[in-house]
């Protein structure tokens, strides 16, 4: 959990456990199950656990969260869990007590610092941040070993994946199929974590105990697969940097399709796609997709960053999130005239953006969504030329509402951005990628993506070996456009990121003189080169000062403003749409009790 841009890989840790950690283990698991058999109803969220990216505090500050290994008892049948984690920190500045967040729904049962179990009174949990009294002062450079054992019934999604928490569901033969996804509300909805987009743990062991004839695909590499007697499969698996929210458990008596890739990089990478019993045909047809689309990704973007762990995709009874190297695809394998899921596409490309790359702040979470969004006209573009990349475009153009900046320049709370009556809300995706749209056509491709890969990679060579994930910001991202375009375009930014009102251009025509000038909100300066058709002669207008005046061949000459479609701005047309819309939908919106 170290803040800062990049961190050195951390060596994977033994999987070998002590003698005395196992008995601990059944120890405190045996504690933690009578929390799971009292048959406690779940309370409702603590405004605390709701949110995500509070600042963390001073004692969270002072330690490197390096390792976590989370043992989970997923039991279908009643909607509950029993988890055991063991949390490893490297202590960077010395405290006497420790600081992390769970959801009140999961009583906690025994809390150990080291091998010393704690007495109850040591640790609290008033609102979903469990403070934890050491009873000793853990000292500069000591690693300090954490054991929480809790239980109970985790928050049920009621929406996923808009709304987090668990999806208890069923397959179509009525087998349990469970599901987790926690971008919003965070991993604190079911294992004990500090809930804040800066925080990546060094590296995950997961172990998930299932019913008997269940299977649980999960994050990085499987490691292996263990039955006890009563024939219960404990799925193992390894995780190197994942995001906190991108831990997933997925339970379903799946099938696997697997594969080997060939990058072009020259390492081989393994591809899976758990799917459910009786879809072969169409999972299939799905996974067929996957070696195309990683092709896709590392021509343009870069290498796979999880190569040594794998490409992963399981099928969920939610629509879909970007869970890393296990992606929730829940698209019901529906047809498109682009020949290509966009689904599975879009999560897909967030293994760069938002798992490889992930951003300082919520208030910079176009750098997941825009960019994410953008790659899917852009996969159109190579397979099927500009028309379906126009297309695309243009589709997601009318949804574009501009009420607020999508970057607001101030520390920001997950639902503070997702929300459209407080945020930007799908703004992030569609204006970011119209942004970037945008963008592309004043810098060119050259500069274009190689101000990306230097975004992602955080340098213009990517290999396999010389990167590690890290976080980003907006601020960042523009310097690196300047220097890799070789000029200031923070007018560009400062307009389109970070005002909510879109650039306008005005004409007026007297008789053979045609000015065509840039409104921009609170007249910020924007010399944004237009490109314009008249009589279809093509031309282009530097507006470096903002406006421009042309002389027209004819009184009747006709003029096109941006025939390519290259340019974001305001459009009558699209407002009254946006209007009219919003009315529609107001109309068929279910009244308020």
């Amino acid at each position: 959990m170290t803040i800062v841009a990049e961190r050195a890989q951390p060596a994977r840790p033994p999987f070998r456990r002590s003698l005395i950690y196992v008995v601990l283990t059944l120890l405190v698991v045996g504690a933690a199950v009578w929390f799971l058999t009292r048959g406690t109803e779940p309370d409702d969220l603590t405004a605390y656990t709701r949110g995500t990216g509070a600042p963390l505090t001073a004692e969270q500050q002072s330690v490197d969260f390096v390792h976590a290994d989370l043992s989970f008892d997923v039991n279908p049948a009643r909607k509950s869990i029993a988890g055991l984690s063991k949390l490893s920190f490297k202590v960077l500045k010395p405290i006497d007590r420790i600081q992390f967040d769970l959801d009140r729904n999961l009583p906690i049962s025994a809390v150990s610092v080291g091998q010393q179990a704690l007495d109850k009174s040591k640790w609290s949990n008033p609102e979903g941040r469990v403070t934890v009294e050491l009873g000793r002062t853990a000292t500069v450079g000591e690693t300090l070993v954490l054991t929480v054992a809790y239980a109970g019934k985790p928050h049920v999604a009621v929406k996923a994946p808009w709304d987090g928490g668990f999806v208890w569901s069923k397959t179509p033969d009525g087998q349990p199929w469970v599901a987790t996804a926690v971008q919003g509300e965070g991993c604190d909805l079911f294992w004990p974590c500090f809930d804040n987009s800066l925080v990546e743990i060094g590296s995950v062991d997961l172990h998930i105990t299932v019913p008997k004839g269940l299977a649980a695909p999960s994050n990085g590499r499987l490691i292996s697969v263990t039955t006890a007697s009563d024939g219960r499969p404990t799925y193992n698996w390894h995780a190197v940097r994942p995001n906190n929210y991108a831990i997933a458990l997925n339970v379903a008596p799946y099938k696997q399709l697997s594969a080997v890739y060939p990058s072009r990089f020259g390492n081989r990478i393994a591809m899976n796609y758990w799917y459910l019993p009786g879809e072969e045909k169409q999972a299939k047809a799905l996974f067929a997709e996957f070696g195309p689309t990683l092709e896709f990704f590392e021509r343009v973007i870069g290498p796979y960053p999880y190569a040594s762990e794998k490409v992963g995709v399981v099928e969920t009874p939610h629509l879909g999130m970007e869970h890393q190297t296990i992606n929730a695809y829940g698209n019901a394998y529906k047809q498109a005239p682009e020949g290509f899921d966009w689904l599975f596409h879009h999560e897909f490309s967030h293994e760069w953006f938002g798992n490889q790359l992930t951003n300082r702040d919520w208030d910079d979470m176009w750098l997941h969504e825009g960019f994410g969004t953008y790659t899917q006209p852009l996969y159109a573009e190579q397979r099927s030329g500009r028309m379906a990349y126009d297309a695309w475009m243009w589709k997601i153009r009318g949804t574009i509402m501009n009420k607020f900046p999508v970057v607001s320049g101030k520390h920001r709370l997950e639902h503070e951005v997702y929300d459209k009556a407080t945020g930007p809300g799908l703004d992030i995706y569609n204006k970011g990628a119209w942004t970037l749209h945008t963008l592309r056509g004043v810098i060119g491709d050259e500069a274009f993506f190689r101000s990306v890969r230097r975004l992602v990679y955080g340098r213009p060579d990517p290999a396999p070996g010389n990167f590690v994930p890290r976080f980003g910001t907006t601020s960042e991202f523009i310097a690196i456009v300047n220097q890799e375009s070789g000029r200031d375009l923070n007018w560009f930014f400062d307009v389109y990121l970070k005002r909510a009102q879109l650039p306008r251009l005005v004409e007026q025509r007297t008789g053979l003189s045609y000015k065509l000038a840039w409104r921009t909100p609170g007249g910020l300066r924007f010399p944004m080169p237009v490109e314009i058709l008249v009589d279809g002669q093509p031309r282009t207008l530097a507006m470096a000062s903002g406006s421009e005046v042309v002389t027209l061949p004819s009184a009747t000459s006709r003029v096109s403003i941006d025939p390519a479609g290259k340019l974001l701005r305001q459009s009558d047309d699209m407002d009254r749409f946006r209007r009219w819309d919003e009315t529609e939908k107001a109309k068929k919106a279910p009244a308020k009790s």
